[in-house]
């Protein structure tokens, strides 16, 4: 993408051609922050278990831009009046919303960079971009922050109907090859409408909703909290955190120089200043993978054992079940596992923990989506669904998981 006139259509293989509508949106599009998405897997480490996982989180970032175009489009047709410039926030909006993922979507942000999340970077993204760009990012930003006096464009972006989950699902459905999350995304666009200011769908469009609902569930127990990507993650994070343990004790580890910044800094998000911005706009999945191939040839144990974990897919075993684990079976593990590799309990840790996963298909607290009615009444996708209990989807399930070394 090097001249301002030779693209403005880009192939995907989920929907088919996409357009891109306006020079702006096209230069966002260039500009290296963006880009840079190109190089940051959409699913994290879920490639260990379905190996067609390789796509983006820029592919997701213009299938949701595209769709936005498409409710757009509906929503005029149906007589809600959306400026011209209205019109390109919501494209700028939806298109920036995951420009502040770190290397392998989530791994970063709870490891070393601290108490910050892709939602606050992605806003520090798009405000030095509003700069650059002298301030033609505004409508975008506030749309994005919920500061919009239109409601539903808010809701376009950010709700429990929004562009960005009709498109994931969808997407990685398709990648995967699990059928399960494959929803209908322009069937429920078309039936959307907004009633008094509030994204609302259709009456007929009920099943498509349950459908969705259905889906989302699915998707996450059979692959987003799937079990051996739950595994592949959290020792990712666990390795990131013993390089940053070491760096700030003064171990020089081989790394790329944006990712030796963040792991020799304790980086806060009080202190995360336009430089810190600027190089983690350097870093991607390479960095990490180029580093876990380095470390495992380290003399740290964990660090070294980790790594090879994590290049040949020997991961922990995990068990999951709704109960939380005795700390008497916990112990048990953490004691094998010191006595087999002669570690520490601090490095044993790194390889016996426990956790929670929680799934919660709707929410009826937040952003709940709503039926609108042939009489003008709006009510409640839970309250008027009679295929299927939708109001014991919104129950959060939680379970627990133990992960552990093999002893063989």
């Amino acid at each position: 993408m090097t001249g301002t006139t030779k693209l403005k259509i880009v192939n995907d293989p989920v929907y088919g051609f996409i357009t891109i509508p306006s020079e702006l949106v096209f230069k966002l599009i260039e500009h290296p922050f963006f880009q840079r998405l190109r190089r940051i897997s959409q699913m994290g480490l879920s490639y260990l278990v379905y190996p067609g996982a390789h796509h983006t989180r820029f592919h997701h970032a213009l299938g949701a831009m595209f769709l936005m175009q498409r409710a757009v489009q509906v929503l005029k047709s149906k007589g809600v009046e959306i400026s011209k410039d209205e019109e390109q926030d919501l494209y700028i909006a939806i298109l920036l919303h995951d420009i502040g993922h770190g290397p392998f979507s989530h791994a970063m942000e709870n490891s070393i960079v601290e108490g910050i999340g892709h939602e606050e970077l992605s806003l520090m993204f798009m405000n030095a971009l509003n700069k650059e760009f002298e301030g033609k990012l505004s409508g975008a930003i506030a749309i994005f922050k919920n500061e919009c006096p239109r409601k539903f464009m808010h809701q376009l972006v950010s709700g429990q109907l929004d562009m960005d989950r009709l498109d994931y699902l969808r997407r990685d459905s398709f990648y995967t090859g699990v059928a399960e999350g494959n929803v209908s995304s322009q069937r429920l666009i078309a039936m959307l409408d907004v009633h008094n200011d509030a994204l609302v769908v259709e009456e007929k469009g009920i099943y498509s909703v349950e459908k969705f609902i259905v889906a989302r569930r699915f998707m996450y127990w059979q692959v987003y909290l799937h079990k051996t990507s739950l595994v592949a993650e959290q020792l990712l994070l666990g390795l990131l955190k013993r390089a940053k343990y070491l760096s700030l004790k003064g171990e020089i580890l081989p790394a790329s120089e944006a990712l030796s910044y963040f792991l020799s800094k304790k980086i806060t998000k009080e202190d995360f200043s336009s430089e810190a911005l600027q190089i983690f706009s350097k870093l991607d999945d390479t960095d990490i993978l180029a580093a876990i191939k380095a470390w495992a040839s380290h003399k740290d144990v964990v660090l070294s054992m980790i790594s090879m974990m994590l290049l040949h897919r020997n991961l922990l075993k995990i068990k999951i079940k709704y109960e939380p684990f005795s700390e008497e079976k916990i112990n048990e593990k953490r004691i094998q596992v010191i006595n087999k590799h002669n570690l520490s309990e601090e490095e044993a840790s790194y390889f016996v923990f426990t956790g929670e996963i929680s799934n919660q298909a709707y929410r009826m607290d937040k952003e709940n989506i709503y039926l609108l009615k042939k009489n003008g009444k709006v009510v409640d996708v839970a309250k008027a669904s009679d295929q299927l209990n939708i109001k014991a989807l919104s129950k959060t399930v939680v379970k627990h998981y133990l992960c552990y070394l093999k002893i063989d």
